[in-house]
């Protein structure tokens, strides 16, 4: 879920290139000399609180082919940092909004959206369907964020469980304040070693969450740090677990006796249910496609959105693509332009 298919170097030579800043969230816009009447809204994933920016925004990699296949690209870094979904949807129709002045005579208006991204394009697509011919979601967590967050909860209390009171961590856990205010890599080393004590525990939590073991740790700092800052931006724990039985580690009665339970944070639980909510009733179509052994959307992420779909009777608006690339957003200049043109209706 990290920012991966978003830095990079800037495009070479479009025709214009343009910048600056909407409500506090910097944008850019890059215009190919033989633009092709369509405009890509591109938006990014997860950036961690505090990580420097750079200014004017730096361009996605994946932009240039876009410019080279003749598309228009807009780009907002968002307004806030973190797990920002909510405020990127907004940032990115206000960048819409300012894009379609610039450039006049829009044709056909996609949106392309990697990582948490992904959740940015399928909420687009969901609130402002007259606005686009469709979407992308390439590695995208495409989850209600009361999903997401459950599922992060299980990683985090599951760890602790197996792994109590580890060196280097705090005492009372991975869901304890004293985690949240230790840097990034401090967390993942702590993890990591911690998962080294007991190789026989660390596989089965890796089974259970679908994660290969050699990307375990990096999985799980991810999570601790991505659920701190939802708590954060909702103002509390969003989700709960108890009286929630866990399945799938192993001695599962003892673990549901001995995992930490916890109580969600009202205001929290209704801000990740509405700001984050994701419905499936799409009226655009959406592509969507994955990388083979992801460690950050593994595959029971994966099947989340199209089973919203399916309920919403929507599915003629989805569009999987097979698996391409390895690890995380680990796509091809090509692939990324290809998917988008498997958004246009055949």
């Amino acid at each position: 879920m990290h920012r991966v298919a978003c830095g990079g170097p800037a495009p070479s030579a479009p025709t214009r290139s343009l910048n600056g800043e909407l409500q506090g969230a910097p944008w850019r816009l890059d215009v190919p000399d033989h633009w092709n009447g369509e405009l890509v809204m591109l938006a990014h994933g997860y950036e961690p609180v505090g990580v420097p920016r750079a200014s004017p925004m730096v361009a996605a990699d994946s932009t240039q082919a876009l410019l080279d296949a003749g598309y228009a690209v807009a780009q907002s870094a968002y307004s806030s940092q973190g797990w920002a979904v909510a405020d990127a949807v907004t940032d990115m129709e206000r960048l819409r909004q300012h894009a379609t002045t610039e450039l006049k005579q829009v044709r056909r208006t996609w949106m392309l959206g990697f990582s948490m991204g992904g959740a940015v394009t399928v909420a687009s697509l969901e609130q402002h369907p007259q606005h686009y011919s469709g979407g992308v979601s390439l590695c995208g967590a495409n989850l209600p964020g009361e999903t997401l967050a459950n599922d992060l909860l299980t990683t985090l209390v599951a760890f602790d469980y197996f792994f109590p009171k580890a060196e280097g961590l705090p005492a009372d856990g991975l869901l304890s304040p004293e985690a949240s205010a230790l840097p990034q890599m401090a967390l993942y080393q702590g993890i990591a070693a911690a998962l080294a004590t007991d190789p026989e525990a660390a596989a089965q939590l890796a089974a259970r969450l679908q994660v290969a073991p050699d990307a375990l740790a990096g999985a799980i700092s991810l999570h601790a740090m991505i659920l701190h800052e939802l708590a954060t931006r909702a103002g509390g724990l969003p989700v709960g677990n108890v009286g929630k039985l866990y399945s799938g580690f192993g001695n599962d009665a003892a673990f549901n006796v001995g995992v930490r339970r916890v109580k969600a944070t009202p205001a929290a639980q209704e801000y990740v249910r509405t700001k984050l909510a994701l419905t499936g009733a799409l009226r655009r179509p959406l592509v969507v496609q994955y990388n083979q052994d992801d460690p950050s959307i593994v595959p029971h992420m994966q099947t989340v959105y199209p089973q919203l779909v399916a309920r919403a009777k929507a599915t003629a608006q989805l569009r999987p693509l097979p698996p391409a690339g390895e690890g995380h957003c680990g796509f091809t200049p090509a692939q990324v332009v290809d998917a988008v043109k498997a958004a246009a209706p055949q």
